[in-house]
Order: C-alpha cells, then structure tokens, then sequence
C-alpha cells in the first residue's frame, strides 16, 4: 500500500517526536484558561483576552523570526524552539509551587509558546521538504495529520482525568516534558544538514518580513488557497468558545457530554488522512482540495441547531464527524501544495507569513464573535459563523486551464 511506504529511519525519529509533542499539546489542552478560571479567579473577558491576545502578540512576535530561520539550519532552530517551549511552560507550575503564579504570566508565557509553535513549524517544514522525495511529501503529510488526530481523541480525557486527580497544573508539566522529549528525538535524528547559503543581503531588510506574503499573493494557485484557509480556519475557531457557553451554559450538557461531542468525532480525522494519499493520486490535488474544501464549509452552521439531550449529542457528534473528516482530507493535501509550490530558499518565510496570518485572523474573528454574542447571543453568533463559512468555496480554485492548473498531482506517486 502507498500509504504504508517507509520513509526511512530519519523520518521515522522525526515522526516520533512529533507524536510526543503532539500527544503532550493534547493533555495540555484547554490548561490555561482552567488554571486562569480555578487557579486566578478570572473572568470570561480575562479568558478570552488570554485566547486573543496569545495568539496575535505571539504572531507579532514571531514576525522577524521567519528570515532569520530561512538561513540556518533547521534542526537547531526546531530543538531550540522546543526547548524554549519547554522551559516557558515548566514556569507555570514552578510558580504554582511558590504561590507566584499570577494572570501576567500565563499571558507572558502563551505568546512565548505562540512565536515559537510559528517558529518551530516554519522550520520543521523547510526540513521536511529537503529530507522527504517530493513523491513522498504527501505520505509524509498524511502520517502528521492522522498522528494529531490520534492525538487530540486521547488527550483531552486523559488530561481532564489527570487534572481532578493531580491537580490543574498536571498538565502543563506533561505538556513541557513532550517538548523536551521531542527536542531529543530531533537531535537525535542525526545526518548532516548543509548551511542554506545566502545570495541577498546579509542583513534583515525590510523585504525579507513580507517575502513571504509576497510570494503567497502572487503565486496564483496559493493565493486562493491562502485566503481560503485564514478565513475558514478563523470563523471556526472563532466558533469553538461560543460554542462551549451554548452547550454547557444555556443547554445544561455535562462535562463529560462535552468532551465526548468533540473526541469521537477525531475518528474522522483519522478516516480523512488516510484517504488523503489515494484520492489525489486518484483524482488529483486540484479536485481533492477543492471537493473537501467545499464540503468542510458545508458542516458548521448546523451547530446553530442543537438541542438539549440526546438528539443534540447526535447533532453535534454528526457535524463535527464530517468536519473533522473534511478537514483531515484537505489539510496534508494542502500542506504538500504548499511545499510544492515553493522554493527551498523561501519555505521558512512562506510558511511563517501563513501561521501568522492564520494566527492574527483567528485572534480577530474570536474577539469579533465573542462581541457579537454578547449582543446576540452564542446560538445567533454561531449561525452567523456558518452562514459565513458557506460563502468560503468561493475562494477556492476552480479553473481547470490556465496558472490554476498547477494544481494536479505534484508531489504523488501513483
């Protein structure tokens, strides 16, 4: 079976490691605005300020790292990013120990985990591409895309478990140790990696902030697909908060309720990677990324009609199984293109402009949606989201002829 090709002892330890970062990401889920709600005594504006502002200072901040990572070696830049990640949130529970802990540093320490989670995936990207055959990066792709939903079905009850036995900090130590554990495995991945050479300018200039948004706008196959994913992945996201307010809040639905209606449904995640290899070299990128794309638009505005009980479980369990499904299809599919339509000396400011803007739109739409349901409503907000994402295929690419046509089937062996 293609899907089950080895891809070498190399990608094997870096896959490795990324399960254990991503199993860890997947206790940890959830911990700060816990720890800020049990620990802090804060309040919902406090939490979503946390959520927002997380994610837009550390995109901020993570904005010169692109060019100064494209130029080095991408395996230190991703040890180090783990350890940087390890060392922030292991400050957490030192503080916890010491009775320290206060709402300014969870701030100070989910914007240091934000610049580095850009950092750390725009590099490990970039060694992807040089250590994988192009034929491969999809295999490859689909390999991370099953591993973070496995992930993401686990790790939640299991760190909600451990956070009622151990205490609300159990889980960001767990979260930190997996960064450790996977900064070892990459250095010990081995293998020598060349110095990237350098024909611009020594210096950071001005253009090497934006040459990464320079070549995703002018790239005619990405800038659809770019726009496309900052806008679905924000209305989503900014969906999820509200979402926890109506099924919890105004529903009444149990904890428990809660974290089955989004577990179960990863089992799709699962389904949606491992078709990915086969529908593209069957069908073609162009025609996958398109039909999930579309169909992943389709789901959300269900969620607006949920109900108490049974029938809402049903629901929500339903809509989130095809998300999950469709989403889990186009996201390897889109990271390949990605890697496909770039040049190796411009991976790490291309795919660090992506996160950012993924990481600005998602920080804007929440605070947005989170407005719009103190005035609404969390049902009418949610409804407007889905409404919303169902005009989002229109910003897909759906020309067969001209530069559009690049999308096919680069980067598959069939």
């Amino acid at each position: 079976m293609a899907g089950r090709r080895a891809l070498g002892r190399r990608f094997g330890r870096l896959w490795a490691a990324y399960a254990v970062s991503a199993y860890g990401t997947s206790l940890g889920f959830g911990a700060f605005p816990l720890i800020a709600v049990l620990v802090l005594d804060s309040g919902p504006a406090q939490v979503a300020a946390l959520a927002a502002a997380g994610r837009a200072v550390g995109a901020v901040v993570a904005l010169p790292l692109g060019p100064w990572v494209e130029f080095r070696r991408k395996r230190p830049v991703m040890v180090a990013m783990d350890l940087i990640r390890f060392a922030a949130l292991m400050s957490v529970p030192a503080a916890f120990a010491l009775g320290w802990l206060g709402f300014a540093q969870l701030l100070v320490v989910s914007v240091v985990v934000a610049a580095a989670n850009i950092a750390f995936n725009a590099a490990s990207g970039a060694y992807l591409k040089a250590l994988v055959p192009p034929e491969d990066l999809l295999v490859a792709n689909s390999r991370f895309e099953s591993t973070t939903w496995t992930a993401t079905t686990i790790g939640p009850p299991l760190g909600g478990a451990a956070i009622g036995v151990l205490g609300p900090v159990t889980t960001v130590v767990a979260d930190a140790v997996s960064y450790l554990l996977s900064a070892l495995g990459i250095r010990a991945i081995g293998g020598t990696e060349p110095r990237p050479a350098r024909t611009e300018a020594p210096r950071l200039r001005a253009r090497d902030l934006v040459e990464g948004w320079r070549h995703i706008l002018g790239h005619p196959a990405l800038r659809p697909l770019f726009l496309n994913a900052i806008v679905v992945n924000g209305l989503i996201m900014a969906s999820e908060p509200l979402l926890a307010v109506l099924l919890l809040g105004d529903l009444g639905f149990a904890p428990w309720q809660y974290g089955l209606v989004f577990a179960a449904p990863c089992i799709g995640g699962l389904v949606g990677s491992r078709l990915a290899h086969r529908l593209v070299a069957r069908f073609g990128q162009r025609k996958v990324l398109l039909t999930a794309g579309t169909l992943r638009a389709y789901w959300p505005v269900g969620l607006a009609f949920v109900q108490p009980g049974v029938p809402g479980i049903v629901l929500v369990v339903a809509v989130q199984l095809g998300l999950v499904t469709c989403c889990s299809l186009f996201n390897p599919v889109l990271a390949t293109c990605r890697l496909d339509h770039t040049d190796p000396d411009r991976v790490v400011r291309t795919l660090s402009a992506w996160s950012i803007s993924s990481s600005l739109s998602i920080a804007a739409l929440t605070a947005a949606w989170g407005l719009l349901a103190a005035l609404t409503g969390p049902r009418i907000a949610i409804a407007a989201a889905g409404v919303l994402l169902l005009a989002t295929p229109l910003l897909l690419p759906r020309r067969e002829n001209g530069p559009q046509s690049e999308l096919t089937g680069a980067g598959v062996r069939t």
